[in-house]
């Protein structure tokens, strides 16, 4: 039986959302255990309030706070942060520079590695913020997986919408007001499936 923990940082849910259907992807394939994480806030409460994150974040608050148990009891980790900039947020960094003790035991080596995103334009660095992930990955010797275009919904041309090869991504739009659309979420989902499916033939 395949384990599959998927882990993200939210500010105002969109992440979440994503993680949620990227999880459910993942619990489609028969045989896997999944767990859903949450990363640590390092912003004060004060802030949180100043920028309007307090207050979606509660949808989320039920969530557990990733350890470094989660990684290592995992066969598949997914991870999924807002852009910051065109790289990860300062949380989802503070969490991956946590982990040298398991590069040091080589604690990851061979396990699956993916990693979805969001951003507030289409153009807002999406696709290097998933990418920038992988790295942390490589260097933990994990094994990449991202979203091939046999999910061919990343394709259409009808709407805004996010998803690349790399890996499945949201535009939450000016003022974060845009949720994830159906299609944003059924790449999420296929994500999700996708992992799943390779950590099943590896480790099942």
């Amino acid at each position: 039986m395949a384990k599959v923990n998927v882990i993200f940082y939210s500010a105002y849910g969109h992440n979440y959302k994503m993680a949620e259907a990227v999880a459910a992807g993942a619990k489609e394939v028969e045989g896997t255990r999944v767990g859903l994480f949450q990363v640590a806030e390092t912003l004060s409460a004060e802030i949180l309030a100043k920028t309007g994150a307090a207050e979606p974040r509660k949808a989320f608050a039920h969530i557990p706070v990733a350890t470094l148990d989660t990684l290592a009891e995992a066969d598949a980790i997914i991870l999924g942060t807002p852009t910051r900039f065109g790289n990860m947020c300062a949380q989802m960094r503070a969490f991956l520079d946590s982990t040298g003790s398991l590069w040091a035991k080589n604690a990851l080596v061979g396990k699956i590695g993916s990693a979805f995103s969001s951003s507030n334009t289409q153009h807002g660095g999406q696709e290097t913020t998933v990418v920038s992930t992988h790295f942390t990955m490589l260097h933990h010797g994990m094994i990449i997986v991202g979203l091939p275009y046999s999910a061919d919904k990343q394709m259409i041309d009808t709407e805004i919408t996010g998803g690349s090869p790399y890996g499945a991504t949201t535009v939450a739009g000016k003022g974060h007001l845009v949720a994830p659309s159906e299609n944003e979420l059924s790449l999420a989902r296929f994500q999700g499936r996708h992992v799943a499916g390779i950590a099943k033939k590896l480790f099942g």
